[in-house]
């Protein structure tokens, strides 16, 4: 395989390490990365191109012989990248990673994922979907559940369309404001109504061609924004690969009971899917469960799966691309990955940009970490980076052991600073104690 050009979409911590890692591999002839920013620019080109723009997509891709489309973020899989790719003349001789919008559902669409996991046996929790219309039947039918309940809105709403409370007249009040204000727009006009699942969860990845797949490195997030797991729920403070609990058994049954089916009903049903599979789980006591589908890989998890993988990640993708993952494995580095998340000031809520980050060039470029850029620009003169979003840097290290690791990623952390800052110092503790 010559090496080739590359397009990446996105510009958050997990693009920048994708970034990192596909700009390593001897397959990669140039990386550009759109929009990208100050973090992936170390790794290729950041351009200007709107993947909503087809014309402008196609025009670049001419120019820049791409050979290679890498979508990060789950908006332009959700709405329909690939499938106007496919239509388009300019377009649609490049590889592709990321399903279409009908693959996309999984993700894009809660009341979608429920059904087809009921259609294929796959395990999850007891729900019902609601509209307008019927949110009297939903306010009955929280009546039926036993506390905390779960509400979720059916479509994207940037990881802020899950409630979880614990009193019943809340829950019947959030439920209506979803539905009839329509509190997180149009993402809550359905909105899926489930039993709480009591248990430990987890994450685990796969890079499927549609037919077979590749299983990658599971690892366990943290999404509360305070320690103990306490506080609002965000995008991700932090993760941990490999997680002790996944033992073999488990992940045996994860594959045959979850995974597999998981692929093979896509091939059923007829979706055409090529790109990552992340099926966020839970372990109950009876039982390893679904909780959610996303179509592509998850941040920060991405921080901690990627260093692990020893495989050319070039190679691998193409090989995904081109229905080529038969009998394919992936070689996973022994030890452990551990990412924190620096966040800016008030984030989950209200928070300042433009703060300036120092102790970023203080870290050795030789030594166990790496730093991700997630939400971060170039400041006004060009000489230095400051924030630009709630989740600014994901701090990530390798270790013999988790423990190894994360003390490698608090260190590091505490050479970097910016006015605010904040992240958990608890990140990993309950798998290392």
């Amino acid at each position: 395989m010559n090496a080739i050009n590359i397009l990446l979409l996105g510009s958050g911590g997990r693009e920048h390490a994708f970034a990192r890692v596909l700009n390593q591999s001897p397959r990669c002839n140039q990386l550009f990365i759109a929009p990208g920013n100050p973090g992936t620019a170390l790794e290729g080109i950041n351009v200007e191109v709107n993947w909503q723009d087809t014309e402008a997509l196609a025009r670049f891709a001419a120019e820049s012989e791409i050979s290679l489309v890498v979508v990060g973020p789950e908006d332009p899989l959700v709405h329909g990248l690939r499938d106007v790719c496919a239509a388009h003349p300019g377009l649609n001789h490049l590889a592709f990673i990321g399903p279409g919008a009908s693959g996309a559902r999984l993700e894009g669409s809660k009341d979608f994922s429920k059904e087809f996991m009921g259609r294929h046996g796959i395990p999850t929790a007891a729900h019902q979907t609601f509209t307008p219309e019927s949110v009297d039947a939903g306010c009955a039918f929280l009546a039926t559940l036993s506390p905390p309940y779960v509400l979720k809105a059916d479509g994207l709403a940037a990881g802020k369309g899950v409630l979880i409370l614990s009193s019943l007249e809340e829950a019947q009040t959030e439920l209506r404001a979803m539905l009839l204000e329509a509190k997180f727009g149009e993402a809550s006009a359905k909105v899926v109504v489930e039993e709480f699942l009591d248990g430990i969860e987890f994450s685990v990845f796969a890079l499927t061609d549609g037919e077979h797949y590749v299983l990658l490195p599971e690892a366990k997030d943290y999404k509360r924004i305070g320690e103990g797991d306490t506080g609002l729920n965000t995008g991700g403070m932090g993760a941990v690969s490999p997680v002790p609990f996944c033992t073999p058994e488990i992940m045996e049954e994860v594959r045959s009971r979850i995974v597999e089916p998981t692929v093979n009903g896509l091939r059923a049903e007829g979706i055409p899917y090529v790109g990552f599979l992340f099926f966020g789980l839970i372990r109950c006591a009876d039982a390893v469960k679904v909780i959610e589908y996303n179509c592509r890989m998850g941040d920060p998890e991405t921080e901690a799966v990627l260093p692990r993988l020893n495989e050319d990640l070039v190679a691998l993708l193409m090989d995904a691309a081109n229905h080529r993952l038969t009998n394919r494995t992936a070689e996973v580095r022994p030890g452990a990955q551990c990412v924190v998340v620096s966040v800016a000031g008030g984030y989950p809520e209200a928070y300042g940009k433009g703060d300036p980050i120092s102790g970023l060039n203080d870290l050795d470029p030789n030594g166990p970490t790496v730093v991700s850029h997630a939400g971060t620009k170039k400041s006004g003169d060009g000489a230095g980076v400051v924030t630009n979003g709630g989740r600014v840097l994901a701090v990530s290290s390798k270790g013999k052991n988790a423990s190894e690791a994360l003390a490698a990623t608090y260190e590091a952390l505490s050479k970097i600073h910016y006015p605010g800052q904040y992240y958990r110092r608890d990140i990993g503790n309950d798998l290392v104690s």
